[in-house]
């Protein structure tokens, strides 16, 4: 009899470690997710480092993850290519957070956005939707429309230079330039706490210095690997992991 009752225990206490286990699981997806290939490294040139906890050293051919942020070193520049073929070269003392990433397909975007914090960017858009890409400066939003943009983020400065294409620039209080000419120039400043935008066709700054300091920076390369690694979504209501 002792022993019917231990076999019974047993059963109960799976059923009471299963929601838990099963609760545990799905928590952890999102982190596993948050490691999605959606890019790769074509150029790296001296220091380019992975930030998490500790700095990691990119080399060329590694993966560019989902939510990752990315920072160069002094005489240090890199350039990624996206699954949809977006290029995004980087400059000296440049830092780039990848906020979001979700795929539509294998070689396109449906919601991506990126911030780039500090630094000289250049920006050649690919295959997705343009209007899928988000990109933030702490100063500017830029909407883009089938572009090649110059990006440079100083503080209390960001410069957007338009070498092809179109794109919408607004400051983070809604003023907005329409930027349709190569050349057009949008430069936003805060001071004073006040922000200011102005258009300009003479472009104080671009990124060329930094194509003709290192070699294949400014190159535009397809995608090499088609196949990035997608992790089914999880749909989580929050109450389930305690948010």
């Amino acid at each position: 009899m002792k022993g019917h009752y231990r076999s019974v225990a047993k059963m109960n206490l799976r059923f009471l470690l299963f929601p838990t286990l099963l609760s545990a699981a799905l928590c952890a997806a999102p982190a596993a997710q948050a490691q999605t290939r959606v890019g790769e490294a074509v150029v790296i040139q001296n220091e380019v480092v992975r930030v998490a906890a500790s700095a990691t050293q990119i080399k060329v051919g590694d993966s560019m993850l989902r939510d990752e942020t990315v920072r160069t070193g002094a005489d240090s520049a890199a350039r990624f290519v996206m699954a949809d073929s977006t290029n995004l070269s980087l400059g000296p003392g440049a830092t780039l957070k990848l906020d979001r990433t979700v795929f539509n397909d294998e070689h396109s975007y449906r919601d991506v956005a990126i911030r780039m914090t500090t630094g000289a960017f250049r920006f050649v858009t690919g295959h997705s939707e343009k209007t899928a890409y988000k990109i933030t400066t702490p100063l500017a939003t830029i909407g883009i429309r089938g572009t090649t943009l110059d990006i440079l983020s100083q503080r209390g400065r960001s410069v957007v230079v338009l070498q092809a294409g179109a794109a919408t620039v607004c400051t983070t209080t809604y003023q907005c330039v329409q930027l349709t000419q190569p050349g057009d120039t949008a430069i936003i400043t805060s001071s004073g706490g006040k922000v200011t935008i102005t258009k300009t066709n003479t472009p104080p700054w671009t990124f060329a210095a930094n194509c003709a300091a290192s070699a294949g920076l400014c190159s535009v390369s397809q995608y090499a690997d088609a196949s990035p690694t997608l992790t089914p979504a999880v749909y989580d209501d929050g109450m389930l992991c305690g948010r």
